[in-house]
C-alpha cells in the first residue's frame, strides 16, 4: 500500500518543482497554468496518505528510505513554493497599486514658495473660521 503513496509523493514533488521554477522566473502565467496540476497532485497525495493510514501501511526497507527522502523533498519544495508565492503576490500587489495610483485624479496639490501652487488642478483656497 506504500507504493501508491510514493508515486503520489513523486507526482506532487514534480508539480511543486515545476511551479517553483516558473515562480522563480516570475513567469506568473505559467505558474497559474500549473495550479490545477498541483492541486490534483496534492489531492492524490492526500488520498494515498489517508489510504495508507487506514490500512496501517508502514514503509520498510527500500520503501522507507524512499519515503523519507520524498518527505524531505516535499518539505523543502513546499517551503520554497510558499516563499515564491508570497513574493509573486507582493509583486502583483505593487503592480496593482501602481496602476491604481496612476488612474487617480490629481489632488489639490501643494503650495511652494510665495504661495504659488505646484501641482494639481485646483486653484488655491483659503478658509478662515472663528468660533
Amino acid at each position: 500500500m506504500m507504493q501508491p503513496l510514493i508515486v503520489a509523493a513523486q507526482r506532487l514533488s514534480e508539480a511543486l518543482r515545476a511551479e517553483n521554477e516558473a515562480l522563480a522566473r516570475l513567469d506568473l502565467n505559467s505558474a497559474a497554468a500549473l495550479a490545477l496540476p498541483k492541486q490534483q497532485a496534492s489531492d492524490a497525495f492526500a488520498a494515498a496518505f489517508d489510504a495508507a493510514n487506514r490500512t496501517n501501511s508502514k514503509a520498510v526497507g527500500p520503501d522507507r528510505a524512499k519515503a523519507e527522502e520524498l518527505a524531505g523533498r516535499l518539505r523543502d519544495l513546499g517551503a520554497e513554493n510558499r516563499r515564491l508565492l508570497e513574493r509573486a503576490i507582493a509583486l502583483q500587489s505593487r503592480v496593482i497599486e501602481t496602476i491604481a495610483g496612476a488612474t487617480r485624479p490629481a489632488g489639490p496639490g501643494t503650495y511652494g514658495e510665495r504661495g504659488r501652487q505646484r501641482d494639481g488642478r485646483h486653484q488655491p483656497l483659503s478658509i478662515s473660521s472663528r468660533a
